[in-house]
């Protein structure tokens, strides 16, 4: 606000201009609040376009922390896996707006898709910054995972799950609960209990929130 501007308000005036200008300048370098707006923003236009009324969060976009390798590869491929269990797509490779997708399609021309984590291999001393865990792991845990919530595929496989769910140590059940109702099983942080014990001392909580989960599920 320039001098000129300021003779021309009252005392009381310039004071709320200054806590108004305080509490934009802390939304500005938050990031809770820039996905707040984001999450709203994005929540409105579904509920336009899906013709629904009410509240404009509607159950529809939650976030949640990521505390772990468990939590990151269920969240990952709960994500990549939504257009199969939405019968929007066939195959994890044919689905349209996702990571696995734009991976595939780097990875058969030998590239590797800069606006995206890279994978790095599985975890060990002096690792580079990226996903723990290889791009043909991952890939074949998408695969495997998406035929048995495939409606049409359910239950009839018969090979086993990749050994990434072993070296994360996740039961075969609990990772199908994961990657088809991974909103549902965490709200705010998701991982093992002591990286949920860990944040929620962090973030000065009273209670560990979804311990029942993460015990049943993540071990």
């Amino acid at each position: 606000m320039s001098v000129d501007s300021r003779k021309d308000l009252h005392e009381i005036q310039i004071k709320a201009v200054e806590l108004t200008a305080e509490v934009w300048r802390k939304r500005l370098f938050d990031i809770s609040w820039f996905m707040r707006a984001l999450n709203e923003y994005i929540a409105r236009a579904a509920n336009k376009e899906d013709d629904c009324t009410g509240h404009f969060w509607e159950g529809r976009f939650k976030s949640q922390a990521l505390l772990d390798e468990s939590a990151l590869a269920a969240c990952m491929a709960y994500v990549d896996l939504n257009p199969v269990r939405a019968k929007m797509a066939k195959t994890p490779e044919t689905s349209e707006h996702t990571s696995i997708k734009y991976r595939i399609n780097a990875a058969r021309v030998g590239k590797t898709p800069k606006r995206l984590m890279p994978f790095t291999g599985n975890p060990r001393q002096e690792m580079p910054h990226g996903l723990p865990f290889t791009l043909p792991d991952y890939l074949q845990l998408v695969d495997i995972t998406s035929r048995y919530i495939h409606p049409n595929k359910r239950g009839k496989v018969e090979h086993n799950l990749p050994s990434i769910l072993e070296r994360l140590n996740i039961e075969q059940g609990h990772w199908i609960t994961l990657t088809t109702q991974f909103e549902t099983c965490f709200k705010h942080a998701a991982g093992k209990v002591t990286h949920l014990e860990q944040y929620a001392q962090n973030q000065h909580q009273q209670r560990v929130q979804c311990r029942h989960s993460a015990m049943r599920l993540l071990g």
